[in-house]
């Protein structure tokens, strides 16, 4: 069946028919209530006891008031930047006549720093929890508009999911940028798989390592936090040309300023759920496929749809697939990073690409008006003032960034997998083509400890699938696994054929071996992963969108049983009701509807 993006789109609003309606009528209503007039006079008073006196008075006399949700921490290099944004925002909200306050704060962890640690456990919950401190943070009606600044993994998703529980109000996300270009990226690869090999020791790592995580800013590997800005641009909620500016640069602030006056200026025709719909979802999925971006987004487009009442499955992640080509090549899908790929044309030049090749929704509404084509347009600076240009309609480099006309594959860069384990998911744009099919005898493990143990012994030296179960969102928070892939690389460069399947995560910097992840239903809640045993025979396919174990006796056999993870220690404990009441992968992993 030939699918055009406008079927998509359609079947998608149909199936949404009902969820999308009572999401709109609730908005509706919220829209209808008094806000700051509605409030006594002692709420009104604690609303602005804090502010400057002009401010009390903008707000008193029914000013426009912005409410600023903010992550920022100074631990997370991403983060970091945010720490003066809100004077900035302030500042040019005054110069436009209104006024602004920091309504709340969330949490904001890295998984680059919880990576194969006990704490990795709560990351993927984070983003739940972030929705419910955005909530906390405008729930005290003070606001006309708001602002989101988050960057990285769950954030972003979080800060959305809290957002259109407010999708009355007009709301930006503004982000903060990446940090500038530090070590190349295959001779970051290079080290770590050294190390893996144990050819060098920690302080070798540790070097490498720092030099390629060294300033301020988002990592600039096209992980999960790069393809959330990539996102925001695509569903319209940020100011065109915002997504990959580098801290503490003139434009940076500029764009900030730029994205506080229009968000004043955003009227009921732009409030957040009508920016955020079935088209601007759909095109998020067209940005993430043809740019080659994070796995993790086939849970948090599906949980961030299902907030503003649009229900995606993973088939309509499969089916756009298969008629958006792959532009894009950055790390880890090639060596370029983040800032070569804005340098090359970035998000306006595939944009540009995407919308004439008929591939983007365009009955869309955004932060700047109706459309996509204002997303094919640049920022610069104009004295002190951010001017939009049209970006460029070549690349600056075909090893980066192509066209459309001449992509780096036909199909972008996500698949799904069927078969008798279920459903999963695969990322292949990392992946060289005559290693997407492994047929090889299975090893299970219900740790990533317990693989790393066999690696270092030298017992993996073989073609092997490594089956690890009891990594899904019910079962431990389904952390990230990208401990494995350093390992797993050295085997598939020996000559080996490794492939991985989990019902956990890989990340946003799934590498070159190919993972298939996010496998539904999980091993806890009766999953036929739980039952695969050592040496049978599993078939990886990611050409033909297969996944399957050659056995009989599959639906017969006793499933393992959850033996290993206590959730002691690190607050993991305190997680229990959310392990409890998570929804599966293919529904998004959400705790909240």
């Amino acid at each position: 069946m030939t699918h055009t993006v406008q079927d998509i789109t359609r079947r998608i609003e149909e199936r949404s028919r009902e969820a999308r309606a009572a999401y709109i009528q609730k908005c509706d209503a919220m829209a209808g209530r008094p806000r700051r007039d509605g409030l006594s006079c002692g709420n009104l008073a604690h609303g602005f006891a804090a502010a400057e006196a002009g401010d009390k008075l903008r707000i008193r006399t029914g000013g426009k008031n912005i409410g600023i949700v903010t992550a920022y921490n100074d631990m997370l290099s991403a983060h970091a930047p945010f720490k003066d944004y809100p004077d900035q925002i302030k500042e040019a909200a005054r110069k436009a006549g209104g006024t602004a306050q920091v309504a709340g704060g969330t949490p904001a962890m890295c998984d680059g720093v919880t990576q194969g640690q006990d704490g990795m456990e709560l990351s993927l919950f984070s983003r739940d929890v972030i929705a419910m401190a955005t909530g906390i943070a405008l729930t005290h009606d003070m606001f006309d508009a708001a602002v989101c600044l988050g960057v990285c993994d769950k954030i972003i998703p979080g800060l959305l999911i809290g957002a259109l529980s407010f999708g009355h109000l007009p709301i930006l996300m503004i982000p903060a940028g990446p940090m500038t270009s530090g070590l190349p990226n295959k001779e970051k690869a290079r080290i770590r798989g050294l190390y893996a090999q144990g050819k060098i020791g920690r302080e070798e790592l540790l070097e490498g390592e720092m030099a390629s995580y060294h300033s301020q800013g988002t990592c600039t590997f096209y992980g999960t936090a790069n393809s959330n800005q990539m996102m925001m641009e695509m569903m319209g909620l940020h100011i065109p040309g915002a997504a990959f500016v580098n801290p503490g640069t003139p434009l940076r602030q500029a764009l900030t300023e730029a994205a506080t006056r229009r968000v004043l200026e955003m009227g009921t025709e732009h409030r957040l759920a009508d920016i955020v719909s079935a088209g601007s979802i759909v095109n998020a999925i067209v940005g993430l496929l043809a740019t080659g971006g994070s796995t993790n987004h086939t849970l948090h487009i599906v949980a961030m749809a299902r907030a503003a009442g649009v229900i995606v499955t993973w088939e309509d992640f499969a089916d756009l697939s298969k008629i958006t080509p792959l532009l894009a090549r950055v790390y880890p899908n090639g060596s370029a990073d983040v800032n070569h790929f804005h340098a090359a044309g970035g998000m306006a030049f595939v944009t540009r690409e995407l919308l004439e090749a008929g591939l983007l929704a365009t009955d869309v509404v955004t932060a700047v008006g109706h459309g996509m084509e204002d997303y094919t347009k640049e920022p610069f600076l104009k004295g002190d003032e951010v001017v939009w240009r049209d970006g460029p309609t070549k690349s600056l480099n075909e090893d980066i960034l192509r066209p459309a006309s001449n992509p780096f594959a036909a199909q972008g860069g996500l698949k799904l997998l069927e078969g008798s384990l279920g459903q999963s998911v695969i990322k292949t744009s990392a992946v060289d083509p005559q290693h997407r099919h492994v047929k090889a005898p299975a090893i299970v493990f219900d740790t990533q400890e317990e693989f790393l143990d066999l690696f270092k012994a030298g017992k993996l030296e073989r073609d092997f699938v490594a089956v690890l179960r009891f990594q899904g969102p019910a079962a431990n928070g389904m952390p990230e696994l990208h401990k494995l892939s350093p390992p797993m690389a050295v085997l598939q460069d020996k000559g080996f054929k490794v492939a991985l399947v989990t019902d956990g995560r890989m990340s946003g910097a799934s590498g070159k071996t190919p993972a298939a992840i996010h496998v539904t239903p999980e091993a806890l809640r009766g999953g036929p992963i739980a039952k695969v045993r050592d040496g049978d025979i599993v078939t990886l396919d990611a050409e033909a969108g297969t996944l399957t174990v050659e056995t009989d006796d599959l639906e017969n056999r006793e499933a393992a049983q959850h033996r290993v993870n206590s959730h002691d220690g690190l607050g993991r404990e305190m997680f229990a009701p959310l392990r409890a009441a998570v929804s599966p992968a293919n529904e998004g992993a959400c705790t909240l509807f």
